[in-house]
């Protein structure tokens, strides 16, 4: 039997995902120029041919969304794909008209995911958010952030709405998500999103300087990228990690961090321990 990507459960919908997807955060935000977009192309064949096919965007990406979606178009992928949006804005018309552009932009409908970024208005487009759910426009819905000051409302919102995804800041070296956020989504149900799993790229240039540990062939971790995903993955309320880069070869390296073994708690504390 093929090597396969490992995939989880959306607990709201039963439906499994690839554990490494894309980001699509300034990567994707290129012109009309068939240059720029060909190693961009390139990605996401990478994406797809190694079993991956979550695709993370916002409209605060520039223009990632029409990038997502014309490449998409052209290889006729939109069928291997779940594609991920935000809104982000404030009111429930200017919230709607938002979706439906990124709808347009991204050629994807219904949206796999939805969700509402750095929870701006929330309450408000919420509603709208179930409303469409309903109606099919979206399959399922969520609410994002980046930063752990942030933590303690991602906190009081999942304590207090039922959601289909929470996407959070998570990685080696900034584990704040470990104390309350991931065993809250656990306990209610969510699928967990992980964005900055390299710590915003910092992490990686500073590990990159040294030899990987000899521990690391013990779960198929063959660079730091890939270490640093596993570590991730080894979180059980992990459901999918979305690294964003430009270039196929990382994207490659990246996905390989989605087969193999993950690591248990006592590899994870070791793993920790690289960072202090």
């Amino acid at each position: 039997m093929a090597e396969t990507m490992q995939t989880r459960t959306i607990p709201s919908s039963g439906e499994k995902l690839p554990v490494v997807g894309l980001g699509t955060w300034q990567t994707f935000d290129v012109g009309e120029d068939a240059a720029a977009r060909a190693p961009l192309g390139e990605v996401l064949r990478t994406l797809f041919d190694n079993g991956g096919k979550v695709i993370d965007s916002s409209p605060m990406y520039g223009r990632s969304e029409g990038v997502v979606g014309d490449l998409l178009t052209a290889m006729q992928a939109h069928a291997r794909a779940f594609v991920a949006t935000k809104v982000w804005t404030s009111g429930k018309a200017q919230g709607e008209a938002q979706m439906r552009e990124s709808m347009r932009r991204l050629q994807h409908r219904p949206i796999d995911l939805m969700q509402i970024h750095n929870l701006l208005d929330w309450r408000t487009h919420l509603a709208t958010l179930r409303a469409w759910k309903a109606e099919g426009l979206v399959r399922h819905l969520g609410i994002t952030h980046y930063s752990p000051s942030a933590h303690g409302e991602l906190e009081a919102v999942m304590r207090a709405e039922p959601l289909d995804f929470v996407q959070l800041n998570y990685a080696l070296d900034d584990r704040a998500a470990e104390r309350r956020l991931l065993p809250l989504a656990r306990e209610r149900g969510m699928a967990v999103l992980v964005n900055m799993p390299f710590g915003g790229g910092g992490l990686l240039r500073r590990l990159s300087a040294r030899p990987l540990p000899d521990f690391a062939q013990e779960i198929g971790c063959a660079s730091w990228a890939q270490l640093c995903l596993k570590f991730l993955l080894g979180h059980p309320a992990v459901t999918c990690v979305i690294p964003g880069t430009r270039r196929p070869q990382h994207m490659a390296d990246n996905a390989r961090a989605g087969f193999g073994p993950v690591p248990d708690a006592a590899m994870r504390e070791r793993m920790a321990a690289l960072v202090g």
